[in-house]
Order: structure tokens, then C-alpha cells, then sequence
């Protein structure tokens, strides 16, 4: 998979600060970037976009970097990751992202589209989605098997993706 120059940045950064604060796992971080692009690079993103406990970029930058037309907004409640975060759009010159040092709950804002990656259980994750979202916006939820119907909530589109070394496989749901 190719990264773009932003991804390459963010990963680069990554790096430099992995040693300093618990931003990701041991070992290769190539599967984290592989999952956010690829699970990004399945949807259609326009308007206003929120990623919902960004911690270390995943989806958030590659949702910005490969959609450049969008708006993406980054929530995360932990200063050192925001700093980090911070640092990724500086470094990698990211125009179309602005972050949030906040909780969820705090959000007032309304979006066309939520995701989230490693945030809350389904169930709580798309509670916080209905309430973000605008009329006919996008809830998409990463997950590694395809969750229960939840009431309210319609399957869209489901993408399936190899993941990692292993082909893990995960579905990308897309709800409105």
C-alpha cells in the first residue's frame, strides 16, 4: 500500500515520539496506517468529518490526507496525545484538519460523517454519532466482525479488507 506524504510524515513522527508516550504497540507500525487508509479509502467523504478519540492520528490523518476537500476534525481527550497530534499536522502540512482537546460530550458542532477507530463499544459509539451527526450524515464503524443490528441504525455498504501480516480481515459499516 502506497502512504501519501502526509502518512509518511505521520508515520515518521511516530515514530520519533512512540519512545516518549504509549501512542501504539510494539513493533512495525505499517498496519496502522494500512487499516486508516484503507478503511478511508472505502468510503465517500465531503463536508464536515469528525473522528471521535483520535489517540494517535488512526483514522483521523489519513481521512484528512485523502480527502483534502473535506473538513476533519480530531477529538482526544489526553493533552499528550493532542500535543502529538499537533506535531502531525504541523509537521506534515495538513491545512483541512483542526483539533479538539475535549471529551466527546463536550462537541456542539454537527458533521456529515463520524468515525472512530479504537473508541467506545459499538452501542456507546454510535449513541455519540446520533447526536454529532446532521441529517443524512454517516456513521462509519471499524469493527473485526460484522456487530449485531443495532435499533435506528441501517447498514449502508460493508467493505471487507485484508489487515496486517496475519490477512486479518475487518469491515468497514457504514450507517445513516
Amino acid at each position: 500500500m502506497r502512504l501519501t506524504a502526509v502518512e509518511l510524515e505521520h508515520r515518521a513522527l511516530l515514530e520519533k515520539w512512540r519512545g516518549a508516550m504509549n501512542l501504539v504497540g510494539p513493533g512495525d507500525t505499517m498496519h496502522h496506517f494500512e487499516d486508516a487508509a484503507r478503511a478511508v479509502d472505502g468510503i465517500p467523504v465531503s463536508g464536515r468529518w469528525v473522528d471521535l478519540g483520535s489517540g494517535a492520528g488512526f483514522p483521523g490523518i489519513a481521512l484528512a490526507a485523502r480527502n483534502p476537500d473535506a473538513e476533519v476534525h480530531l477529538v482526544e481527550s489526553r493533552a499528550k496525545r493532542v500535543a502529538f497530534l499537533r506535531a502531525v499536522i504541523q509537521g506534515a502540512g495538513i491545512q483541512n484538519a483542526t483539533i479538539h482537546h475535549c471529551r466527546t460530550e463536550s462537541i456542539e458542532l454537527r458533521f456529515d460523517g463520524v468515525i472512530s477507530r479504537a473508541y467506545k463499544p459499538p452501542p456507546l459509539y454510535l449513541k455519540d454519532a446520533a447526536r454529532l451527526l446532521l441529517p443524512g450524515g454517516r456513521a462509519v464503524l471499524l469493527s473485526g466482525d460484522v456487530p449485531p443490528l443495532f435499533p435506528g441504525w441501517d447498514v449502508k455498504e460493508t467493505h471487507t479488507y485484508p489487515l496486517g501480516p496475519q490477512s486479518r480481515v475487518r469491515t468497514l459499516l457504514v450507517r445513516a
